[in-house]
């Protein structure tokens, strides 16, 4: 069962979210608040396992949010949920640890999808998003050899930079969510990371796509 804490100033919008997710056999709502003021004593007291988090807030918002939370519970998945798409914001939320990043015109399905993703060590994004990422990273592709990576590793890699899901990954090489577990599972490996978000950030680091 996922947990999930909701950030967003817009109180409408907040409850539509609420709405949605709870309406969801494996998701329950923990909370909702409209700014991060009090973001670590929220998250010591409901204990999320997804964050899904705005930018633009009154008081604290949700860049200050997303690095206090990595800071002190890393293990809590953050999504960002917005409307900005300007690279300042989107590279800072990454840097402070985000783990995906989703524009608010993203459809409930779609949000839906992207928290199971990220909750599996995922690192969703709007398509549009990926696609600034790689631009503003500019890589250049090769294979490091002392990461050791397979050609389908390298593929599997990039389409999750590119914010593809389990399920997306698994129909485009015709292959199982579990076989694209498994190649997840050692890349991480051999990238000496964790999760997807630290696999990603890794890789825009090391340049290894363009």
């Amino acid at each position: 069962m996922h947990q999930i804490l909701i950030y967003e100033d817009n109180e409408r919008l907040r409850n539509s979210l609420e709405l949605l997710l709870k309406g969801m056999p494996n998701m329950n709502v923990v909370g909702g608040f409209g700014n991060c003021d009090k973001v670590i004593e929220q998250v010591k007291n409901l204990s999320p396992t997804v964050i899904l988090m705005d930018i633009d807030m009154p008081g604290e918002g949700g860049i200050i949010g997303v690095e206090k939370v990595k800071r002190h519970f890393p293990e809590v998945f953050v999504l960002m949920f917005t409307v900005f798409d300007d690279d300042e914001r989107l590279m800072a939320c990454l840097r402070s640890g985000a783990n995906g990043y989703l524009l608010k015109k993203t459809s409930p399905l779609q949000i839906i999808d992207a928290i199971e993703n990220v909750a599996s060590g995922g690192a969703p994004m709007t398509p549009e998003i990926a696609r600034r990422v790689l631009e503003t990273f500019k890589v250049e592709r090769k294979i490091p050899s002392d990461l050791g990576l397979t050609p389908r590793e390298m593929q599997v890699l990039e389409l999750l930079i590119k914010g593809h899901t389990y399920k997306m990954i698994a129909h485009d090489f015709s292959i199982s969510v579990e076989t694209v577990r498994s190649h997840l599972k050692n890349i991480y490996e051999k990238m000496h990371v964790n999760n997807g978000n630290e696999a990603v950030a890794k890789a825009l680091r090391m340049r290894l796509f363009e």
